[in-house]
């Protein structure tokens, strides 16, 4: 595909898009300067106007969805997933609530997605198998998604590749621009998107890093160039604002890996565990295998299907012969080998946390394994990581990590680096997206330290609605927005009867009350059956057998031939769960059932 031509080509595998460049519709470029115009929220709004909403990517980190739209079009950013904490027992994964779209699908022209990661990517099958649309993005980013869809039969997807620099007209009111950006991942594109209020300019998720792996740098001269010609909005991620300085360059870890791993330990088998979609860090790892006449394997079903993928699309250089299936590493010695896992985060499933708890059938480690986990411990993490950690070391294996040696660097800006893109941008105003409250703070700081009026950056919550002209951009109101609870072929809320159950089966355990009562005597026939799960500590025993008399007694005062089977269950069931609450202050599931006889 060509680049920087008037006339670009998109080609799918389905249609092919004629795309025509668009002329900037914002007036002059603008510094940040405190005699600014303003848009207050008394101001009166006329014009061309744009609706944006934020379904997903405020006040957390994840599941990232922002919506753009006028009254003819509506184009979207990213469809990105989240995963649940403790309090959501057995549930897979959470993605935004789409009702919004779904009441307006008729205008719902396309959407755009920024890079393959999860967290922009993942919520993406449930928003394709109720739109019926295109979606735009790189080469490695359209494969991921892909492959990801083979797992969901039914959703049609229409992909349509895009390069830097392409312009793409998606409805008759958007055109959008795909920016080149560093990150963990190639193929993430920043967006301007050019409205009829004025441009708007997305980061994504990005850093500026001037080493990278594979010799893309971020295209600092094109922000400028749309500083120049004047942006409106700038909607920069937040991720690592907090911390001052710069990131470190992806190519510094592959040195580091090479010193601390490589050349340490020539004899010795290698065990690298990182993101899987992390694919400038394979990259390093397999070129650094190669050139130590290592051969590789993978291990993670995630780990293996991305990096098909990635080699698949050309993302990922290596000789086929020096790869190996995981089931031949027996027939190597230790010091011709490196095994690339999944696990990096503690996960409970997951190939290294296997590897430590010696579940993993096809390896076994051995006091000859160096395990170097090339990931930060994400916040919330740090108990299972650290636990992993533990367990490996007290095997006698020698652990690397990011406390010891710098086996890993954030894809993400820190300020300095987010203060150069505000400085190359000069946006009219500003909307910190791509973090939790504390973050969206931080920036708003950032831009007001720089010089931003600071009533002209606006701090959006979850089903936030702000309305853009060229001379003002102010809150609107709300629409409904939230997550979708994924739970296993079931879509759900947090409002599920379900999920409370299970919480309160985490916490409480349940009891089980079986209660046989003749018909004729109106007596117990046997002593009540109780059973319990989660719920009696041994010291307890006391406890259930002054409940077994006194259900006796409770049934006691009811005319069982005048009293209705259901009524009587829910009566023992209120009782059970009263005498239980006062002995012991918890409240467990209460199932009782009688059996008239």
């Amino acid at each position: 595909m060509t680049e920087n031509k008037t006339d670009e080509m998109v080609y799918t595998n389905k249609k092919v898009f004629n795309i025509q460049n668009q002329k900037q519709k914002t007036k002059t470029p603008r510094n940040y300067s405190k005699n600014q115009k303003s848009g207050g929220a008394k101001e009166k709004i006329s014009g061309p106007n744009v609706k944006i909403s934020f379904l997903g990517g405020v006040g957390e980190i994840g599941k990232n969805m922002t919506v753009f739209e006028t009254e003819k079009d509506i184009v979207i950013i990213d469809a990105g997933l989240t995963f649940p904490g403790d309090d959501l027992p057995g549930v897979d994964i959470i993605v935004p609530d789409i009702s919004y779209l779904l009441e307006n699908k008729h205008k719902v022209r396309g959407i755009i997605i920024t890079h393959g990661h999860e967290d922009h990517i993942g919520g993406l099958p449930y928003v394709l198998n109720e739109l019926k649309i295109p979606v735009y993005g790189s080469k490695l980013t359209l494969a991921l998604i892909e492959s990801k869809l083979r797992e969901f039969k039914g959703v049609e997807f229409q992909g349509v590749e895009v390069k830097p620099k392409t312009i793409v007209k998606i409805g008759s009111d958007f055109s959008a621009e795909f920016i080149r950006v560093s990150h963990s991942i190639s193929g993430a594109y920043a967006i301007c998107l050019n409205t009829p209020a004025g441009n708007i300019v997305h980061t994504g998720d990005f850093k500026i890093d001037y080493t990278p792996v594979r010799g893309d740098i971020i295209d600092l001269t094109r922000f400028g160039e749309l500083g120049k010609k004047g942006v409106n909005l700038l909607m920069c991620e937040s991720t690592n604002v907090c911390r001052e300085g710069y990131s470190m360059s992806e190519s510094n870890v592959g040195r580091v890996l090479e010193e601390v791993a490589f050349k340490k330990h020539p004899e010795k088998r290698l065990i690298i565990s990182t993101f899987a979609s992390n694919i400038h860090r394979l990259q390093q790892i397999m070129t650094l295998a190669e050139k130590y006449k290592r051969k590789i394997a993978f291990t993670g079903r995630s780990m293996i299907n991305v990096s098909e993928v990635a080699m698949k699309v050309g993302e990922l250089y290596f000789k086929k012969e020096n790869i190996i299936d995981i089931d031949k590493v027996g027939k190597y010695a230790d010091s011709e080998l490196v095994l690339v896992s999944t696990g990096s985060q503690g996960e409970p499933m997951s190939a290294l946390t296997r590897l430590a708890d010696d579940e993993f059938k096809k390896v076994k480690l051995t006091e000859n394994d160096c395990v170097v986990l090339s990931a930060s411990p994400i916040p919330g993490n740090e108990k299972n990581v650290y636990n992993v950690i533990n367990k490996l070391i007290k095997k006698g294996i020698e652990v690397i990590f990011d406390e010891i040696a710098d086996v890993h660097t954030s894809g993400h800006a820190c300020q300095e680096e987010i203060k150069t893109i505000h400085s190359l941008v000069r946006p009219r105003f500003f909307i910190p997206v791509h973090g939790e409250y504390r973050h969206l703070k931080v920036h708003k700081d950032v831009a007001v330290a720089m010089g931003m009026p600071e009533r002209n950056v606006l701090i959006a919550d979850l089903g936030t609605q702000f309305v853009m002209t060229p001379t003002v951009v102010k809150k609107l109101g709300e629409v409904k927005a939230g997550s979708r609870i994924i739970d296993g072929k079931v879509i759900s809320d947090y409002n599920s009867v379900v999920l409370k159950e299970r919480k309160q089966l985490s916490e409480d355990g349940f009891i089980v009350a079986i209660t046989k009562i003749s018909k004729k005597t109106a007596d117990l026939e046997e002593e009540p059956l109780v059973i319990t799960r989660g719920f009696a500590y041994d010291n307890e025993g006391g406890l259930l057998k002054q409940l077994k008399t006194n259900i006796a007694v409770c049934v006691k005062k009811y005319d069982i031939k005048e009293t209705e089977q259901s009524f009587l269950n829910n009566e023992l069931r209120k009782f059970i769960s009263n005498f239980v609450f006062k002995r012991t202050g918890r409240r467990p599931i209460i199932i009782s059932t009688t059996m008239i006889v």
